[in-house]
């Protein structure tokens, strides 16, 4: 038999061993997608006296250090310390639970007056509309913008201006008492806004009344291949004492039971 999880009174199944992985690896070098002029991911091998951390070089085990940042390099997660000056609100404090149903959903953005393509509100309402009338929104939402392009995996967006969605958005999440917000965009705010982060504040209640078991998702991509609909939502992520952490979300498809 299938393993369940309860979702909206009814129950649903899914297959454990048909996962549908929507990260992007870290691997080291310029060919990897990066944002807000990071640098690139780069894996050094420790030397210590005549030991060398490489089989490849005659050693014994393979012993590297990774030099990486979060909320630059690949999909990552974050909570409301990327915007708070507590360097106790960590993902790690934030993050206690790691299954929750999401719904996946498709949506171009819009192009704007200034030139910025920005995901609006509108037309996300217009897709819940079509995809499920009448339903309540699960804990997590996962958005994937259209064209869906492969070019997506390596993309440099430093400097380009990149694509993120309208304040508003965020604002109807919560209202909707979503927790987890996973996109394939490099941030929900604007590259450069002089600092404002209206949507991190928005979906955060930040800091009137912060959200602290709700995160963010960047630099997700999820194949064509995965259709618009419910999921079960994995969040992996690294237990570091800092706002955001390099992260593997895995989808699994749901089926509702008879």
């Amino acid at each position: 038999m299938l393993p369940t999880f309860p979702h909206a009174g009814k129950l649903y199944s899914y297959e454990p061993a048909a996962p549908l992985d929507i990260s992007l690896p870290l691997a080291p070098g310029p060919g990897q997608v990066n944002c807000f002029w990071a640098e690139p991911v780069q894996f050094d091998t420790i030397r210590v006296g005549s030991f060398v951390g490489s089989v490849a070089l005659g050693g014994s085990t393979n012993y590297q250090r990774i030099h990486v940042t979060p909320h630059g390099n690949g999909t990552h997660t974050e909570c409301y310390g990327h915007i708070s000056p507590d360097p106790a609100v960590t993902l790690n404090q934030c993050l206690r639970r790691f299954l929750f149903v999401a719904r996946l959903v498709s949506v171009t953005p819009q192009k704007q007056e200034n030139g910025d393509l920005v995901v609006m509100l509108a037309d996300v309402q217009a897709a819940l509309a079509a995809q499920a009338p009448g339903e309540a929104l699960p804990e997590a939402f996962v958005l994937r913008t259209l064209p869906n392009e492969a070019a997506k995996r390596q993309r440099q967006y430093s400097g380009t201006n990149p694509t993120y969605i309208e304040p508003a958005l965020a604002q109807f999440l919560v209202d909707n008492n979503v927790q987890h917000f996973l996109l394939d965009l490099p941030s929900v705010d604007r590259e450069e806004d002089a600092g404002q982060l209206l949507a991190h504040h928005a979906f955060w209640r930040y800091p009137q009344q912060p959200r602290c078991g709700a995160t963010i998702t960047e630099l997700i991509f999820v194949p064509n291949e995965v259709k618009d609909g419910l999921y079960l939502l994995n969040i992996q992520v690294t237990s570091l004492e800092i706002d955001a952490s390099p992260s593997k979300p895995v989808l699994y498809a749901l089926t509702l039971v008879d």
